[in-house]
């Protein structure tokens, strides 16, 4: 039986995209993830509970991410888990859980301190799709209205 791996998260940047050009026109971006929930204690208190991701974008969703992403933008993503382990110079085993991005959508309008009216933020899906040359970022394909539904 195969096994599902998928991950969804909704939260804001906590820093700008991470971004190599690596050989062979490949590019990688990493960025940090805060997803935060809230409850009332016993107390009746508010408890925030903040967890952080770590995240990895390649090729065309990195160079989007580069140009795009700022710090304390809210994003919505869709991903899998990966988990890289070794051992460190002192021979301790380490682990590090990432997710790798499959698509994400931007949400909400500008973070603080963001782009003017002038300097618009995309939306959309960017589902392993190719960053253009333009200074217009692509936007998502739509369904062609000339189908063959009955209704």
């Amino acid at each position: 039986m195969a096994g599902v791996n998928k991950v969804i998260l909704i939260g804001n940047l906590g820093a700008d995209p991470e971004v190599k050009h690596l050989e062979g026109d490949k590019v990688v971006a990493n960025i940090s993830l805060a997803t935060t929930e809230s409850y009332k204690d016993k107390s009746g208190n508010r408890v925030d509970n903040t967890e952080w991701h770590d995240l990895e974008l390649w090729d065309g969703q990195a160079r989007i991410a580069e140009q795009y992403l700022k710090k304390g933008m809210q994003l919505y993503v869709e991903g899998k888990i990966k988990t890289d382990t070794w051992q460190d110079e002192q021979g301790n085993n380490r682990k590090k859980v990432r997710i790798r991005v499959l698509s994400f959508t931007m949400l909400g309008g500008r973070p603080e301190g963001g782009s003017t009216a002038s300097e618009q933020q995309p939306s959309g899906n960017y589902a392993n799709k190719p960053a253009m040359n333009s200074p217009n970022p692509p936007v998502m394909e739509s369904a062609s209205t000339d189908d063959d539904l009955p209704f």
